[in-house]
Parts: structure tokens; sequence; C-alpha cells
């Protein structure tokens, strides 16, 4: 209807709003906000750039599996150049002493990704021999207008999860995703849904971690 971000907000201020959790299509816009509103701004993310309580979720729910980050090697696999997820979790993972590498076609990987520090794998059987915990992302078609890869079945022959690739490999890993998934695509069903899989994990800690971030936010602790 034309009203602007800052006013949308500011008309529900008025209502007596302490905290404001938003998700938008652009980059900075929760920044944004943040530096002309008087309240505080959570971020649910904002476009392709970043999604926060994400990363801290994911985080927690690595060192729920593993007692510590530090040290750990962790893989990040697919639709590096869209995902918000994936961002926000180099940021929080490197914070925490883990070790992050990327994984996936070139065409999907962000020209600034060496200069976070992190090396991309282009063989997903490499990057798995190489990881402890694999994170899978999904192809983002939505925020795709041009041909990244020629068609989904090739990306998933290529850079597809399943059953038997996991089986082969000379250590057992921890598989996370971010949701939703794409069964068959970036992830098998029975690789989804096996002993190996913290999934289901990830969903759980989010409420918790959410909650937390709500809570700190409202002032109830000193940091």
């Amino acid at each position: 209807k034309g009203e602007t971000l800052i006013d949308t907000v500011n008309n529900i201020l008025s209502m007596k709003v302490d905290m404001v959790v938003m998700r938008h299509p652009n980059p900075g816009a929760a920044y944004f906000l943040s530096q002309h509103v008087d309240a505080k701004i959570i971020n649910a993310g904002d476009g392709a750039h970043e999604h926060p309580t994400q990363a801290l979720l994911d985080g927690y729910s690595i060192r729920e599996k593993y007692g510590d980050l530090k040290g750990k090697k962790i893989i990040i696999v697919g639709d590096v150049i869209h995902s918000r997820v994936a961002l926000s979790n180099i940021f929080c993972l490197q914070k925490m002493g883990a070790i992050v590498k990327v994984c996936g076609p070139l065409t999907l990987m962000p020209k600034y990704i060496s200069s976070l520090g992190v090396d991309v794998i282009t063989n997903l059987k490499d990057a798995l021999e190489w990881c402890d915990v694999a994170m899978m992302l999904r192809i983002q078609l939505e925020r795709q207008n041009i041909k990244y890869f020629p068609s989904i079945r090739e990306y998933t022959l290529l850079y597809g999860l399943d059953k038997a690739l996991l089986d082969s490999l000379s250590k057992k890993i921890t598989i996370m995703h971010p949701g939703p998934i794409n069964r068959g695509v970036e992830i098998s069903s029975d690789v989804a849904d096996s002993n190996q899989s913290i999934i289901l994990n990830q969903v759980e800690n989010g409420v918790a971690i959410r909650m937390a971030v709500l809570y700190l936010l409202a002032g109830r602790i000193d940091v």
C-alpha cells in the first residue's frame, strides 16, 4: 500500500510492543530498522543475507551432540550463495571454534567466500570424508533468476546425500539441515530419518534458543 517500513513498525510500537521479530526480503532491513525505531529488533531472516537465530540453534545442536565445537569440522553443502543460513553459520561456528568449509558447484558459491576464511570443496565425498558434521542446504529456486546448474537431476547426482554414500564413508558423521527439506534432491529420506541425523533436534532446540533470545532482549538477565 506504499507505507514505509519505519511507519509500519512505528504503528505497531504505538500498541506498546517491546520487541519486533522481522523477516524481510531485503538484506540489511533488520539493521536499518534498528537504527530508526526505538525497539529491540530480532532478525528472523533478511533476504539471502543472514538468519542469526538459526545459526545459534545450529551451534547449540552441535554442542549438544559433541560437548564442544572447538576443532569440529563442519561442511555446509549446497546453495551457499542464496543461503542466509550459511552466512550466519559461518560467522557463528567460527566464533565458537569450529572449522567451516563449504561444498557445492562453484556457481553456487559467493565470490567473497575465501575472504571469510572458508575453503571450497567441489567433490561431495571428499567433503564428507573431511567433516564431522554435514549441513545440507536446499536449492533455493525462488531466489534464482538464472541457471546455476544444468538440472535438478544433475545436481542430485553430484551433490545429493543418499544412504549409499553415507554408508561408504570411513567414519560416522552427523547430518543437519535447516529446513525445509527437499527429499530426494539434496538429501534422501533414509538419510534425513537416520540415526545420524539431528534435524528434528535442531527444530526442538530452536524453540529454546528463540525463547532465550526473547528473554535476553526483554532485559531479564545481565550479559
